[in-house]
């Protein structure tokens, strides 16, 4: 049986799903947080170690100024009401990307990392202001700058994800069948699930069907 610790999601299809059937794409990000709730406890129900979500890209500045508000807003509120119960199942917040925000998120994303660094049952990795490509710039950047070898594990130490082992497992929900500048260093020996489902259509059966499929 293969073991799987780290998986890693793109969660595509909240803006669609909230046109389809509630006529805004902020209900849609709104529906796709309960997602997110149901995920991260089979996570915890199947002792997997690492969950990285893929919520908010480099490229999703283009978004409508409206709609980003909202994201933040909604980050902003789901950190301060679930931040306590992460803390209380042993779970652990690390935000991965740029982290070019407004202070309040700033602040509300150093406290929620701060509150739960020490615990250990699950490690979610949050990416916002998250790009593969500049990821690894950056990474070569801090190299050079440290006058360090270029190699594999310099490499891999020196980027958002250090320290972190990669993911076996790779879901994108939405019926999209591309990598949209993600993790592209870490999931080079990924299995790579596509799902047709929106993310607030998918559901826990989906999830255990894709670790058993793995396993």
């Amino acid at each position: 049986m293969n073991p799987l610790n780290h998986v890693a999601i793109i969660m595509d299809g909240n803006g669609r799903w909230g046109l389809k059937y509630k006529n805004s794409r902020n209900k849609g990000h709104k529906e796709g947080l309960k997602t997110v709730e149901k995920i991260i406890q089979i996570t915890i129900n199947n002792k997997i170690k690492y969950l990285t979500l893929f919520a908010f890209s480099t490229e999703n500045w283009k978004r409508p100024k409206s709609e980003i508000n909202y994201l933040f807003n909604l980050l902003e509120t789901f950190l301060k009401k679930k931040i306590d119960e992460f803390n209380k199942k042993n779970i652990k917040l690390k935000i991965i990307g740029e982290k070019k925000f407004p202070k309040n998120i700033k602040d509300i994303l150093k406290k929620s990392e701060n509150l739960t660094k020490k615990n250990s049952a699950l490690q979610i990795n949050l990416a916002l202001d998250y790009g593969s490509k500049k990821e690894i710039l950056n990474a070569i950047k801090y190299i050079s700058k440290n006058k360090l070898k270029i190699s594999e594990n310099n490499i891999s130490n020196s980027l958002y994800t250090k320290k972190i082992p990669d993911p076996e497992v790779l879901i994108r929900t939405g019926n999209t069948n591309r990598l949209s500048n993600f993790l592209l260093w870490q999931i080079s020996y990924s299995e790579i699930f596509f799902s047709k489902k929106l993310w607030p259509e998918f559901n826990q059966k989906d999830f255990i069907r894709i670790i058993k499929k793995f396993k």
